[in-house]
């Protein structure tokens, strides 16, 4: 049996957790681990709702007795349905398209856009810490696939002049 003693413990300790980690991952001021255990530990949040509903279904199913509580899942729902439809190309921000460009491009190429040579750019993306073969890999074959070290990489590449 389900038990309120542990489902709504449960329940408010993972919405802490999901709550703090989510802000500070908005703000990109997430730090150490707190991405992981908020997309990991996110498993106890459901976890704990769905027994958190389960001990409390009478009181659960009581909401949806009233309009206005229709309305609000009704529109979280639709938000939800939405957000795998709507975005696309013409959403993208144009930054981001900028940065996603320069980070696919030859060393080469980018060096050539900074008005220096690829020798120049190597050699700070290899001060920072990474493996370069030579000015036809991308900075995104250099960093690899996390986000953080792409970050890292392009921070490397086009230091403020």
């Amino acid at each position: 049996m389900i038990s309120r003693n542990w489902a709504t413990p449960l329940t408010i300790g993972a919405f802490l957790l999901m709550a703090v980690t989510g802000i500070l991952m908005f703000f990109h001021q997430d730090v150490g681990l707190n991405k992981e255990a908020h997309e990991w530990l996110g498993w106890a949040m459901v976890a704990g709702v769905l027994a958190h509903v389960t001990a409390n279904w009478s009181g659960f199913a009581r909401h949806f007795q009233r309009p206005a509580a229709k309305a609000i899942v009704g529109l979280f729902a639709a938000v939800l349905v939405g957000s795998f439809f709507v975005g696309g190309e013409e959403g993208v921000n144009p930054a981001r398209l900028a940065l996603q460009t320069l980070s696919q491009a030859p060393i080469g190429q980018v060096a050539a856009l900074r008005g220096e040579s690829p020798v120049a750019l190597v050699a700070r993306l290899q001060a920072a810490g990474f493996t370069v073969s030579g000015p036809e890999q991308s900075i995104a074959q250099v960093a690899g696939k996390e986000r953080e070290q792409l970050a890292r990489a392009l921070g490397a590449a086009l230091p403020p002049n």
